[in-house]
């Protein structure tokens, strides 16, 4: 098998991982042999190795599992040649699409017709391997997670936002002999609750030995540079691929730490409120604080996010007007004052409560309702201007906003519309409320 084609190092660790391990995650470039090596090799192996007679190959389409994973060039019936036999229309014994290989059966599944699939998932399965997880109907996959003893799923970096990488993909870890080749970005994101013996693994064009230094640079030159295409691709970094608003933004670019921004010099500092008092949609409660320094550069230094969806007792307007008013305090005493605060001005209610809190316990912040004249499309294309423009930065994000950072990396144009989708912004309108009355005094601001 590795006389047909050459195997890293990685590779080779990550097929002779069989022990202890549940759960394999692969993500990473395009290219990097993931589907090759993950179904064709070691997801055969642990086959071979398992005492169930039943297995899983889920993908996209029926189709899609013969043409990306089977029959193609260092596909299963290339490498297993002669053990390996695929019925694509089934037989007598099993109606449905599946390969017999030594004494098992694997399944061939589409995930995109749930008739079919809830068809099968009344069996216990030994393997499981889910082709582009992230595309993958996230009811089959919290199904067949609880029915097999090893899953195996491989990805393309997609939408951070999606449930499969909540549930799922960062509740995986590492081996620590391979956590440094993981982007900082998505070691970050590895952060739920991790389940004992699940693990990630991301692998590039280098881990493919197969590419030569040629086909790597051609594949590399494919995408243009900056776009979330070459990101995703190229760079194999999470984000939404198309529609997305703020493009430009790239961590390595905009976000900063603490101990950076604790350098810079501020002349003006401000703070917003966004509100959502749903119980029923993931919208959230946004406060920012965000200053401006005097390299006329905008920084947000800090968040805090609150969603009644995940509170057993909702939060009120009277419950918020206390709590930002200790956000406030909080950064007063951290960064500096911002005596005038802007809120939504669509949310009377808690501008109301702000107010009557100021009377019963006095405090030195003036309630601003925000400022919706400069509409949505101009706010956007502001902050275009300011994340990177030819070079030229003038926004940042202290690393330790992951809110807003993430809103950043998924806030999408509609499919039919030239204006925002209403989501993914909660942080970024509360943001976009505290700079408008100080827009003048950041980058190299024109009014249009």
């Amino acid at each position: 098998m590795t006389n047909e084609f050459p195997l890293s190092q990685k590779y080779i660790d990550f097929i002779n991982t069989t022990e202890n391990v549940d759960a394999d995650f692969l993500e990473g470039t395009t290219a990097s042999g993931k589907t090759t090596v993950g179904a064709g090799v070691k997801f055969m192996l642990m086959v071979s190795k398992s005492k169930k007679k039943l297995h899983v190959i889920a993908s996209r389409t029926t189709g899609v599992a013969e043409k990306n994973i089977i029959q193609q060039d260092n596909g299963i019936l290339d490498i297993h040649q002669g053990k390996a036999k695929y019925y694509g229309n089934g037989d007598k014994d099993y109606k449905i699409p599946h390969i017999k290989f030594e004494d098992k059966i694997i399944f061939v599944l589409g995930y995109d017709n749930r008739d079919k699939w809830e068809l099968v998932l009344g069996s216990q399965f030994g393997c499981v391997y889910i082709d582009e997880i992230n595309t993958a109907d996230i009811d089959f996959v919290r199904e067949i997670s609880t029915r097999n003893d090893y899953l195996m799923a491989t990805l393309n970096p997609d939408d951070p936002n999606l449930p499969v990488y909540k549930e799922f993909i960062n509740r995986s870890r590492p081996y620590k002999k391979y956590a440094a080749d993981v982007p900082k970005e998505i070691m970050e994101q590895l952060n739920e609750e991790p389940v004992p013996k699940w693990r990630y693994w991301f692998f590039t064009f280098r881990d493919n030995l197969s590419l030569t230094q040629e086909d790597i640079e051609k594949k590399m030159r494919s995408a243009p540079k900056g776009t979330k295409l070459y990101k995703n691709k190229i760079q194999g970094l999470r984000g939404r691929a198309t529609g997305l608003i703020f493009s430009n933004f790239e961590r390595k670019n905009n976000v900063i730490t603490r101990e950076r921004a604790k350098k810079m010099r501020f002349v003006q500092f401000t703070a917003g409120l966004d509100t959502s008092y749903s119980q029923e949609s993931p919208d959230t409660f946004a406060f920012t604080f965000m200053g401006i320094t005097a390299n006329k550069e905008l920084v947000m230094l800090d968040e805090e996010v609150y969603s009644n969806k995940d509170l057993s007792v909702p939060l009120a307007p009277s419950d918020i007007a206390p709590k930002f008013i200790d956000f406030l305090e909080k950064n007063r005493k951290d960064w500096g004052f911002a005596r005038d605060v802007f809120v939504d001005s669509a949310d009377q209610a808690t501008i109301m409560e702000l107010k009557k809190l100021k009377r019963t316990r006095p405090n030195l912040y003036n309630i601003v309702n925000s400022y919706k004249k400069f509409g949505i499309i101009d706010r956007i294309h502001t902050m275009l201007g300011w994340i990177n423009i030819e070079g030229k930065i003038y926004y940042y994000v202290v690393n330790t906003c992951v809110n807003h950072i993430a809103e950043l990396e998924i806030y999408s144009w509609k499919e039919d519309k030239y204006e925002p989708e209403d989501a993914n912004d909660h942080t970024i309108n509360s943001g976009q409320y505290a700079w408008i009355p100080f827009r003048k005094m950041i980058g190299d601001y024109k009014e249009v």
